[in-house]
């Protein structure tokens, strides 16, 4: 094999998963030719970008099963599973899966970062959720985290992206995710839209406080902004993703039944004790990297007024 060729084991990864994949794919890797490691929703939104940005180059996906791998040919990302050794190294990785996926989200984060050959970007999708502030206050990128320890949740994000900064990749840290695939018929999938305010119609009422803020970025942004991120080849950086326009729970629920969209009746929030949450301001990102989101605020999205 020549040292510029890309050998994954894959030839019978739907009859034996657990064995090493081969001869799934075998070519030249090129100069932008990106690994995703977690092809999911935002995955695939920002394969579609990278796409668009750089036709004729190729798509890698790694996912934990192969029950999508027929999506993902139709996509044209080409699969593999998470047992397949890749032999060789990209120039672009993105890391897009959920740490509820695996029990040890850091050797994952670790592997993916292997997989990087040091020339393009390495980029991983953290979450807002280590910024400490639950007081409902203004934060922004360099605001506190918190401390390892207190938390099981953050304490995961927070060394993935220690991870991550030591291999000198970066992190963009996302506010809470929402989509609708009525448009994205072109997947191959029947997703379900997804975001807080879909969770909370099914639900009818939930025992959380309504003033808690939430922040907010459509999964189109999420991806846009990843791909300018991995674009500018940065070095052991943290960006923020989000719309700049905090809302409260109660404003969402509000601005959902106003837009006349949605079938069901949110009945309302019924807690009081509960945390509250920050007011996330992205304007530095914004700025270094001259981004700015597709929808600008969730009312915008819906179609509707503040």
């Amino acid at each position: 094999m020549s040292a510029n060729s890309l050998q994954v084991d894959a030839s019978s990864a739907i009859d034996a998963p657990n064995e090493e994949l081969e001869a799934l794919s075998r070519g030249n890797i090129g100069a932008n030719d990106l690994l995703i490691v977690g092809p999911g929703v935002l995955g695939r939104l920002v394969a579609e970008k990278w796409r668009e940005e750089h036709p004729g180059c190729q798509i890698y996906g790694q996912t934990v099963t192969t029950n999508h791998h027929d999506e993902l040919i139709k996509m044209g990302i080409n699969p593999s599973s998470k047992q397949t050794k890749l032999t060789y190294k990209f120039p672009y990785v993105i890391f897009c899966a959920p740490p509820s996926q695996t029990e040890d989200y850091t050797g994952d984060i670790r592997e993916a970062a292997l997989s990087w050959n040091g020339e393009g970007s390495f980029l991983f999708t953290s979450s807002s959720a280590p910024y400490d502030c639950f007081d409902n206050r203004a934060i922004n990128e360099d605001g506190p985290v918190v401390p390892i320890g207190r938390s099981p949740r953050t304490d995961v994000l927070l060394k993935a992206e220690k991870v991550v900064l030591d291999f000198d990749g970066s992190v963009v840290r996302l506010a809470g995710l929402y989509i609708s695939f009525i448009m994205r018929f072109n997947w191959h999938i029947p997703f379900s839209d997804r975001g807080a305010h879909i969770y909370w119609l099914h639900k009818g009422t939930c025992d959380i406080r309504p003033d808690h803020i939430l922040n907010l970025i459509h999964y189109e942004d999420a991806a846009s902004l990843s791909v300018t991120i991995l674009k500018k080849r940065l070095r052991g950086r943290i960006f923020l993703g989000c719309d700049n326009h905090p809302v409260s729970r109660q404003e969402v629920m509000d601005l959902v039944d106003k837009s006349g969209k949605f079938d069901k009746k949110f009945e309302g929030f019924t807690g009081t004790s509960d945390p509250l949450g920050k007011k996330l301001n992205n304007s530095k990102t914004r700025a270094e990297l001259g981004w700015e989101p597709k929808y600008p605020s969730f009312a915008q999205f819906l179609g509707v007024s503040e």
